[in-house]
Formats: structure tokens, sequence, C-alpha cells
């Protein structure tokens, strides 16, 4: 039995084209093998090869893909196959399968869970390799037809009689395969090639004709073994077609939601923090209002001392554990006592009392009741099959975790896994529920881990733990950001990056995910292209580079015009009208106890304040205004460089980032300024561009290959060229906001410009809500007044309801695929309903590294429900712009 194999792809020199096929046997064994092709133009690619078979195993069916790879057998490129090619197999026929390459499709989004869930369709679903009827000679025709509507199916006709003779009413149906996949069968004796055919789409109930696809007719040639063309279809033969997606026109898919921290939410059941319980009861509220997505902040545990800081949900300590906080602990159980029960319900109502979530009260008032729950009902829990599955199902991170708490505060690992155990079961029932309604959970990935957790622990290869993650200097913070978090190493894993290294740790964290949420927002998509790597000893972001880069050679420095001064370019520059200017009074201070004179009237910072993180060592007890003055001064000291030296290539260095308004620069020549400027803008705005969207490339893909959540970009910030046709390309949704333009020379975007592949939002958790941001600057306000919604006079000092309503009707009619706006702005149209203090209603200042993550709704879940005449509104509005 023969496979024949033959698909049009252009390679360029020294690429070759492969077929990866898997043969499944009836007992479930599975063989791979990677078959080169052949070519002699070096676009039509072939291979033809006998099947191997088994009598001990006996063939089920086939399963194949085509890949790019290079001369040292590195895999450049990969088709879409979240659809697989899969087939059932008869030893006792020849294959045919003249193929088309597969990029991901322009709708793929209707393969996504997300969708699926939203239209009530079986989620994960399945490509089956159907046993239809061969024949001496055999057509098998397949399509792929995401944009069928319920009740619709498809079917083929053609030229030929066996095929309808183009009569419609004669139409041939195909059987559903899975995925949106429809194939048939027909039998090709007598049929004279070429012949053309179409797919239409038909009713289920009327049986009635709906549409025909668009575009020129399909046609069927045959050829044989040495591609000659042929009347007729060779004896034993089976021509499987299978290419473009069915022609017709998909209705757009568009969507509401409200995006909130789990720890906001506020019900008369929880314990002063939002939990998994109250993300349930959000589901029916959303359902009133017409709303399909609940998008939420990241859930995993941060806690490493049970402190304030421990409230930042963005630096976790594991990637997999759920953060206990959010354990609803009427579902968990009650306790036995009833004094002990009426104790901690007086408590939940001193939590619930307070306006913000007390991280601290909280951790303490959870970890008690359910120590105390777990001596009481842990044994019970724990012997069930469901608790023994979890513990079996996700031994992998869920034992390392364990030890790590166990090491950090002495936590007993059979609590720990009863906590997460209680933690999945809960989020699973949200999640559940969301989808039986037509809602989906939308996750939140982080960037980063904490430098102490779990995965830095067990996998520190798959860190720099040496370096900071962090945000170069924008419009919001002049010192850029320091996350704290350990940069990734990519070179971890193997070749191909297929296996190993960051790629399947990545896979694993979206394959553990989609257990939850149907779609996942990527926090700081941009460190997928480069990442801000900032130095272990600093504590802005002001001396931090991109990485991965292509730093500068001192060839490369002095060929555009400027002599290269290591000494002087590389290490603080710092004379006396630079200290006068920054200490004033304290500059004699400065200089006798922080300071070592050089030559030419230059000074050297002493070691013990050398580095940034130094200072805060030594300043760390003095809390009075001239110390913090002196503490801040020689900050500003230790990053008053030019240049930064990259850390893994000697003698290579980055111009540090914004130095253009800094003392170094204006110590410059005239003719050293020009060429620094000139060196400095090829190295930001046009070195790298091609090159980061190369490492976005072969990153994204690998990770993101079988997925199917709906993949959302936070994509702001300082962006590349390169990003938008890489996300383009990879069907990533992008962030867009009003306040945000992604076009240089405008303050506004205009929303009806938004792509369609897209989440649109008013305000994220790291700006000011809407009301806010209203208030905080009046001509930025008048401005927006007058251009964006185009009214006349003066514009309120206080967003009116009826204002915010009509920005919000514009966010929803805009083109995006998805519009998501936090609670507080969806809340800001009902002069009732909305918050009487907008000061209050941030979540977090990205400058502030001790922000507090405490907003709370200020009405509960139950109140909302209730709230009959805001809902309605909100629900027409949401189904006059079809996102309903």
């Amino acid at each position: 039995m023969k496979l024949k194999f033959s698909i049009r792809y252009r390679t360029a020199w020294g690429e070759s084209l492969h077929v990866v096929i898997a043969y499944h046997s009836l007992d479930g064994m599975i063989k791979r093998h990677n078959m080169l092709m052949q070519t002699e133009d070096g676009e039509l690619w072939t291979l033809e090869m006998a099947a191997l078979l088994s009598r001990q195993h006996p063939l089920s069916h086939i399963v194949y893909l085509y890949q790019v790879e290079n001369g040292e057998g590195e895999v450049l490129r990969r088709e879409w196959d979240l659809v697989p090619r899969i087939y059932h197999f008869d030893t006792s026929k020849d294959y045919v399968f003249p193929d088309q390459w597969r990029d991901l499709p322009l709708p793929c989004h209707l393969y996504t869970n997300a969708y699926l869930a939203m239209a009530h369709r079986p989620v994960n679903e399945q490509v089956e390799p159907l046993r239809l009827p061969l024949f001496r000679r055999t057509l098998t025709f397949r399509v792929s037809a995401p944009q069928l509507q319920a009740g619709q199916s498809v079917a083929i006709c053609g030229s030929h009689p066996a095929i309808g003779n183009w009569n419609s009413s004669r139409y041939l149906r195909m059987e559903y395969a899975g995925q949106h996949e429809w194939i048939l069968t027909v039998n090709a004796l007598g049929m004279v090639f070429p012949i053309e055919y179409k797919y239409v789409v038909v009713d289920d109930q009327t049986h009635a004709l709906v549409c025909w696809e668009e575009g020129d007719n399909r046609i069927v040639a045959v050829s044989d073994w040495q591609n000659q063309q042929l009347n007729e279809l060779p004896d034993g033969q089976v021509l499987v077609l299978y290419g473009e997606q069915l022609r017709i026109r998909e209705q757009l898919w568009r969507a509401a939601g409200v995006a909130i921290p789990v720890f906001s939410l506020r019900s008369e059941h929880s314990y002063g923090v939002g939990d998994f319980g109250d993300l349930k009861r959000l589901v029916d509220w959303v359902v009133l209002t017409g709303m399909k997505v609940i998008q939420i902040l990241p859930v995993n545990d941060t806690t490493t001392n049970g402190g304030w800081q421990n409230s930042y949900p963005y630096n976790i300590i594991s990637a997999f554990a759920l953060h206990p906080h959010y354990i609803d602990l009427d579902a968990a159980g009650t306790l036995r006592s009833k004094q002990k029960m009426i104790m901690f319900r007086r408590r939940q109502q001193e939590l619930n009392a307070l306006s913000y979530s007390d991280y601290e009260a909280v951790d303490r008032v959870k970890q008690e009741y359910l120590q105390q729950l777990f001596e009481e009902r842990g044994k019970q829990v724990m012997d069930s099959k469901e608790y023994k599955d979890f513990v079996h199902d996700n031994e992998a991170w869920l034992k390392p975790y364990a030890d790590y708490l166990s090491t950090l505060n002495a936590q007993s690992s059979t609590f720990t896994y009863y906590l997460q155990f209680l933690l999945h079961q809960q989020l699973k029932e949200a999640a559940d529920y969301a989808r039986s309604k037509g809602v989906i959970l939308k996750g939140d990935l982080p960037i980063g881990v904490n430098r102490e957790s779990v995965e830095t622990r067990e996998h520190p290869e798959l860190f720099h733990l040496d370096s900071q993650t962090g945000a170069p200097p924008d419009a919001f913070t002049a010192l850029g950001q320091n996350w704290g978090f350990p940069t990734y190493n990519w070179e971890s894993g193997d070749r191909n990056r297929e296996s190993g290294g960051l790629v399947t740790w990545f896979r694993y964290r979206l394959q553990h995910l989609s257990q939850y949420f149907d779609a996942l927002r990527i926090d700081h998509i941009l460190g997928f292209f480069r990442i801000w790597e900032i130095p272990e000893d600093a504590v802005d972001g002001l001396l931090g580079h991109f990485s991965p880069a292509l730093p500068l050679t001192i060839g490369e420095i002095e060929y555009f015009g400027l002599p290269f001064r290591k000494e002087l370019f590389t290490r603080p520059f710092i004379n006396d009208r630079l200290i006068d200017r920054l200490f004033g009074i304290h500059a004699q201070y400065v200089r006798d106890n922080f300071l070592v004179r050089k030559a030419y009237n230059l000074y050297d910072l002493r070691e013990e304040v050398a580095t940034q993180r130094k200072v805060m060592e030594v300043f760390a007890d003095r809390r009075d205004e001239s110390s913090l003055w002196i503490r801040d001064g020689l900050m500003r000291l230790v990053s008053n460089v030019l240049f930064v030296e990259d850390p893994r290539q000697s003698e290579m260095y980055h111009p540090r980032i914004g130095v253009v308004n800094e003392p170094i620069f204006e110590a410059l020549s005239n003719e050293d300024k020009d060429a620094f400027l000139r060196l400095y803008n090829n190295y930001f705005y046009q070195r790298h561009s091609i090159f980061w969207g190369q490492q976005a490339l072969k990153r994204l893909p690998a990770i993101l290959k079988d997925s199917r959540l709906l993949i959302c970009g936070e994509d702001l910030g300082m962006l590349p060229d390169c990003v938008e046709p890489v996300l383009d390309q990879l069907r990533i949704l992008t962030l867009e906001i009003q306040q945000m333009p992604k076009q240089q020379g405008f303050e506004f975007a205009h929303l009806e410009a938004n792509p369609y592949r897209s989440v649109c939002t008013i305000s994220t958790h790291d700006m000011s809500p809407l009301r806010l941001w209203w208030q905080e600057s009046p001509e930025r306000r008048q401005r927006f007044y007058v251009t964006m919604l185009q009214k006349e006079g003066r514009a309120p000092e206080q967003l009116p309801a009826h204002l915010a309503e009509e920005i919000i009707a514009r966010h929803l009619y805009c083109p995006s695929m998805l519009c998501i706006l936090q609670l507080q702005d969806w809340l800001a149209m009902d002069g009732e309903l909305r918050s009487k203090n907008p000061q209050e209603e941030r979540i977090n200042v990205p400058s502030d590294p001790y922000n507090r993550w405490k907003w709370r709704m200020h009405v509960t879940i139950e109140q909302l429900i209730a709230a009959e005449r805001y809902n309605n509104k909100l629900k027409t509005m949401i189904t006059r712009s079809k996102r309903s």
C-alpha cells in the first residue's frame, strides 16, 4: 500500500519540507516518522512511500502534518495542526494527498473554547477518523467550516451526476467529523477528470440549500505517480481533497465583558475578600446584562509572609498553585462548634464592613478557619476518590510547592494538598457554571515569578537569577519599573525549542490554566519579543537594557562618530557642578562621606554606595527629609552613565535609555551629542525590529501550539514596529485603549480604527478608572471633551453619568472583537450605583513599589443583581451593539 503526498511550498536555500506521519494501531500503539520530501524546483514537493504495516499491530488511522527544517534538522516552521490531518486507514488502498499548506486561519477564534462556550457548543472536541465507505475508486472530500450557524450542515454539489450535476436539490450531505470538519467519500468509478464542484450550506430541518460557497469552482484533477495528468482515477486509489476552508462569509463575533480582580468581589457570603464562590455569583449578574466575559487578575499563590507585599497578584510563588485567600469558606464547610462559627461570623462581618480588603487580617482569619476545618474534615476529604485523583494528576507541581511551603513556614504537606484541592474544586465549579451559561472566564498569565519561588528553586536553569525584569521609563513612570522577577533563560531546552526548557514549562502552564479559563490575557506580551532586563544591584529601571538585544561594539559606536571612552561613558559622571545642583546645602557632606575625588575635578562613588541597592541599604533606617534627599541624589548619580555594558558579552554596550536628559549627556560636546543621538535613535528605533520579531516567532508559536485558549496580548508600552504584524500573524488579540494610542502623533485613539482582532477597554488595573482620569488633568479632559466627544463649551469637572454612558456606548460600538471594561467604568454610567469617591477606585499605581492591592467593590453582587433598571439598560446597550 502506497502513500503519496504533494504540496506547493516555496522554500529558501538550505530548507527542506518534511512530512511527519503518525501510524495509530488498533491496540493504541503509535509510531511516528519524519520523512523528507523531494523537489525539483524548490516549490513543488512530493513524497511517495509505502505504509508501514504490522500484523502484530493492525493500523487504525494515520495523522500527519508538514514542517520546514534547515540543514541541521532544526524545525523552522510547522503548519497549523490544531485540527489534525487524520484519516481512517484501509491497508488495501493507495492514498493520494494533494495538499495545501495550512497557516493559522483568519477566523482562528472560531476554533477556540471561548467562542464554542459562548455559542453553547461542545468544547475540546476532537476530529474523529470516521470509517467511511471506500470503493474501487474513491474520492474523499473534506472541508473545514467553522462559520456554520447552529442547525446547519455542509454538502457538496458539482459538475458530475454522482455529485449532483449542479442541481441544488441533489447535493450530497457530508458527515460531521468534529472540530468543524466535514468529510464525504464518493464512488469515482466512471468519472472523467477534471471535474468541478462547490460546497454548499444546507438547513438541517428543512433540508433547503442555504447558500453556495463564494469564489471560483473547485477543480478535481488526477495525476499518476509521475505527476502526469490522467482522465480516470486508478483502481484501488483514494484521492483525498482537503484544501482551504469553506468560502462563506462569517458572522462577526463580538462580545462584552467585565474586568475585576477576584479579591475585589464583594458578596454577603465572603470574608473580607472576594472568593471563587463570589466569582460564580458574578456569573449570574453577567448573564442578566448580556455580557459574555469575566476577566480577572492572576489567582496564583503569592504568600511568603502574609504581609501586604503579598497582595501583589503578579508576584507569584508558584505558576500553578492557587491563592488560599480565594477559598469560599461557606462552600468549604462549617465547623462543628457553634460557638466557633458565631465567632467567625462576627469576624466576617467586621472584615466585610471595611471599604477595602485588608490582606493581613483576611490571611489570619482564613488560615485559622481552614486549619480548624482541616483538623475536623481533612481525613474525610483526603479519603475521597476526587482528592486522590487530583493529587495524582498534579503531583509534578504540587509536591515541590508543598515542600516549598514546608520550608518557608512549616506548613504540613497534607494541609497544603487539602487547600489546593478545595481551590481547584471551587474554581473549576465556577468555570463550568459560567460555561453552562454561555459565559467564559478570562485568566491572566503573569510574565514573571517571584525570585524566591517554587519555580526558581526547582528549575533555576530556566531563569537568569542575576537580573531583574521591569519596564523602561515612559510617560507614567520616569524611572521605569523594576518588578523584581528574574528574567528568563530562553536558551534552556533543545535546539528545536519543542521540548524541555521554557517552552515545555509555558505549555504546561497553559494546559493547566485551560481547566478554568477559555481566554487568557498574556501579561506584558512584549516580554516574548524582548524584556527589559535590569542588573540585580539596581533599584529603578534606568540602568536596564533590552534582552535579547544586539549590543554595540566599540567599533560600531565610533562608526557613528562618537570616540569611545570607557571610563567616562560607563562609570557615573560626577563633578562639582552636579553635586551642588543635586544636593544643595548637603553638597559638602556628600563629598566628605560618599565620594572619592579623582583627577580633573571629577568624583567616584565610594564602594559602600557604588550601586543603587547599596545606597538603599545605607539609608534603610533613615527617614528624615535630609536623608531622603541625599539618598535620592545618590541614586541618580549611580544611573548617570552614557552606556551600560552587557552583562553576558564583554566589551559590548547598550546606550542608557533616557540619558539625553541626564548631566552626562550635557557634558558632551555638540559634535559628540549629535553623534550619540544618531546612535541612540538607531539603537532604540531601528536596529532591533526584525530581530525581536524573529524571537517572538520562535517562542510564541511553540508555546501556543495546540492551545484552544483565546489569546489576548497586553501590548502596551514602548512598541517595536514588529509587534503588530507578529501578533496579527499569530491571530493574537491586541489591547486597545483610547487614552494610550499606538499611533504616534495622536493624543487619543479613534475607536472606529480599532482592529477587529482586539480587546478594547477604557482603563486597566494599572490606570485611573474613567471618573478618576476625568478629574486628574483638566486640560486633557477638555481636549477629549471637544475632539473625541465632539462637545462644545467647558467640560464638567466631575464626569456626569450620561457622559460616562456615551463613552461606554462608543466603546461597545467599536469594531473590536471584545469590549471588556472594569466594573468601576461600567458603574460610572449610573449615578446611584457608582461609588461616591472616585479616588478610592484605582487598583494599582505602577510607579509605587509599595502599592497595596486592596480595592473592593462598594456594592455587593446581590445588590447588582437586584439593580433591575440598570441591568436592563446595560443589556439593551450590549444587545443593540450586537455583542450579546
